[in-house]
């Protein structure tokens, strides 16, 4: 039997917790295979992908800052299109296909944090306009939510994604937050505020609907205050790890032929790992 090995891509890329997600996955279900991170720069990226499988590879994951190019130097299909990047490679017959599966992650914790909860929600409220904002509004969409608030400080960012997605999407400037969480049911964060190293996000959360979910696609910390703040309030959160666990299953699938599953043990594995980061 040939070992499948996988990796996640990036730069830089050490931090990444993908190793010890897979490596879970492939100890449990007693595959023969491996899970590596491989740091390349933007330059060397191109010709590492076009020679992926002369690496030794039957796929990778793509993280920052490469997924706009893995969409270019690969076939993408509708979800990445729709997107407008890929964070999943495979090989299909020799060619090498992409998917998205940032937008089945923001989803999954979702469904996670509140069963149903896209069965009650007509609109949300997001913050931030890069491409983890594009990741989610697509799941969104998916989902039939109605309205989408985009909020961002450079607010032709959030034009740019009414622009992508049409119509739903309601781009608003950052001052423009506390009138839009007024009463609303759905808060997402894909902004980098927060984050262990970033600016804080200082945000006033106390008028959301008393049945709120709030996510926060960030993990490091775990909680993030804003989701510290939320429970605190009574509010359902959905976190950054949750969604890392759920984006994480297809590829695995695509790649060593075994669907998952998300488990407590899994999610307590890595909350561990985070914490002494």
């Amino acid at each position: 039997m040939t070992t499948k090995r996988a990796c996640v891509i990036g730069w830089p890329a050490k931090h990444s917790r993908s190793p010890k997600l897979h490596g879970y996955w492939i100890e449990k279900y007693g595959l023969d295979g491996d899970y590596r991170i491989e740091e390349v720069t933007t330059d060397d990226f191109p010709a590492f992908i076009m020679n992926l499988a002369g690496h030794g590879y039957v796929g990778c994951n793509i993280t920052m800052p490469h997924k706009d190019a893995a969409f270019q130097l690969s076939v993408p299909d509708d979800r990445a299109k729709g997107v407008g990047a890929s964070n999943t490679l495979y090989f299909d017959n020799g060619v090498l296909r992409s998917t998205n599966t940032d937008v089945e992650g923001a989803m999954g914790a979702l469904d996670q944090a509140s069963p149903g909860w896209d069965k009650h929600t007509k609109s949300a409220v997001i913050m931030g306009a890069g491409g983890a904002c594009r990741a989610v509004i697509y799941g969104l969409i998916e989902r039939g939510i109605e309205t989408i608030h985009v909020a961002n400080r450079t607010y032709e960012k959030a034009v740019d994604m009414q622009t992508r997605f049409g119509d739903r999407v309601k781009p608003a400037h950052w001052d423009d937050l506390p009138k839009l969480l007024a009463g609303a049911k759905l808060l997402i964060n894909t902004t980098s505020l927060g984050m262990k190293g970033q600016p804080p996000l200082e945000v006033d959360i106390s008028g959301l609907a008393p049945d709120a979910v709030v996510c926060d696609i960030i993990y490091v910390p775990l909680p993030t205050p804003l989701l510290a703040d939320a429970k605190a309030r009574g509010f359902k959160t959905a976190n950054g790890l949750d969604m890392l666990l759920h984006q994480a299953v297809s590829g695995f699938e695509l790649w060593f032929g075994k669907r998952p599953e998300v488990t407590r043990e899994l999610f307590d594995l890595l909350a561990a790992d985070i914490a002494k980061a």
